[in-house]
């Protein structure tokens, strides 16, 4: 039986002193459940700042690869654990390794091997480094080096020596075995979801909201999501958008309740008896007072926004203000201070973009007023609202809110 090694590197839990024992069970749970269904077999343990993940390949499965090569099962189960490691918050980067003994000669001899990989995938330059956390190895970090380059330009002359911006680099770490590698790929970093309680995230199908949620899961935040849906008016597209953007944002969260609240009635409510100026914040307002009741309901512990200041009308600090004054618990913002360009390269990285710009609008869009206030006042906004007559649309809407699981690893 052979296999096939990742070695995990731990993000920002590693200075959590004293606790960080609590947030490693966390972070290797999530991974657990991550792979449970798509990768059997794999085995997980972790040791002084890394996690090893195992992957191993029946002989029977390896007889039927090709001479040098990798079965499509092998390929399979790899495509899996990067999948899932792309998305796991919690770590700062992993790598196929090379697991070889603590000898010189198997280190040196691994060190070879990994050059010979990256000849064939067309690199010139290369530099070695080495870290080593047994320092009973017979070499210093800078004898490894320097015997691994001295080992790899001496069977591969086409390959050269490069201190300063080489083509690869190839890492070498000592501990309980040695491990070898050069493609090593950057993680989400931050907490592990579950180590800071969870949020109610108002979701639209904009760019923005699901970024915001993507966010605070890597602040370790679980992440549970809101529609305001308004048939007719939003089209059954616009909610099938943004279940889809749940799943997206689920992936990252280890999955997300999202509560698909009938709005119909109080955007009617606003459009009929209130000023058209205000019927977007307004509506923010009432959104907030709905977010927040169902938020207690569902045990979370803050409302999650993806406004950004000044982005559009209802985002001045004034109309900010005016929506907060509606809720009862704290509301996160992390864009409030980004701009479109880097929330949207944001949205790419997640892959929740080509969702997002989808052509189905909803209702914040679709009601927008064509003169919107820019600078409302909170006594007038309380005013205004408190005419409406709302809550008891809201509590309806609310009680008969539907459900849906998006994004959860089963």
């Amino acid at each position: 039986m052979s296999c096939r090694t990742y070695l995990i590197k731990l993000g920002e839990l590693t200075l959590k002193g004293g606790n960080r024992a609590g947030f490693e069970k966390l972070l290797r749970r999530n991974l657990v459940t991550m792979l449970r269904a798509r990768v059997p077999g794999a085995r997980l343990r972790t040791g002084n700042g890394r996690f090893y993940l195992t992957l191993e390949q029946t002989p029977e499965t390896r007889g039927e690869a090709p001479a040098g090569g990798e079965t499509d099962e092998t390929d399979s189960l790899e495509a899996a654990v990067e999948a899932a490691l792309s998305r796991l918050m919690g770590i700062s980067g992993w790598a196929k390794t090379r697991v070889c003994e603590k000898t010189v000669d198997a280190v040196i001899a691994s060190c070879v091997e990994e050059a010979r990989a990256l000849l064939s995938r067309g690199a010139g330059t290369f530099k070695a480094e080495a870290r080593r956390t047994d320092k009973s190895f017979p070499l210093t970090s800078y004898e490894i080096c320097c015997a691994a380059g001295d080992a790899i330009t001496g069977a591969f002359p086409e390959l050269s020596v490069k201190m300063k911006k080489p083509q690869a680099t190839i890492n070498i770490e000592i501990r309980e075995k040695a491990y070898v590698y050069s493609v090593d790929k950057k993680g989400r970093g931050g907490l592990p979801v579950g180590s800071a309680g969870r949020g109610l995230l108002l979701l639209s199908g904009g760019i923005d909201s699901p970024v915001a949620g993507c966010l605070m899961a890597g602040r370790g935040m679980g992440v549970d999501g809101v529609y305001f849906h308004t048939p007719p008016y939003t089209s059954p597209q616009a909610l099938d958008k943004t279940t889809r953007l749940a799943e997206l944002v689920g992936a990252y969260a280890m999955g997300m309740r999202l509560w698909v609240v009938n709005f119909t009635e109080v955007q009617k409510r606003i459009g009929e008896r209130g000023p058209p100026a205000w019927s977007t914040v307004l509506l923010r307002m009432a959104m907030m007072e709905a977010a927040s009741s169902l938020a207690r309901a569902c045990r979370a512990k803050c409302l999650i926004t993806g406004e950004s200041l000044s982005q559009v009308a209802s985002q001045t600090i004034e109309n900010l203000s005016c929506a907060q004054s509606r809720a009862l618990l704290p509301v996160l913002r992390p864009l409030i201070g980004m701009d479109k360009e880097r929330i949207t390269a944001m949205a790419k990285s997640f892959g929740t973009y080509e969702t997002s710009i989808l052509p189905y609008a909803d209702c914040c869009v679709l009601f927008s007023p064509e003169h919107p206030v820019l600078r409302g006042g909170v006594k007038e906004a309380g005013t205004l609202y408190e005419s409406l007559c709302l809550p008891p649309l809201i509590a309806e809407a609310v009680q008969s809110a539907g459900v849906r699981k998006c994004g959860y690893y089963e």
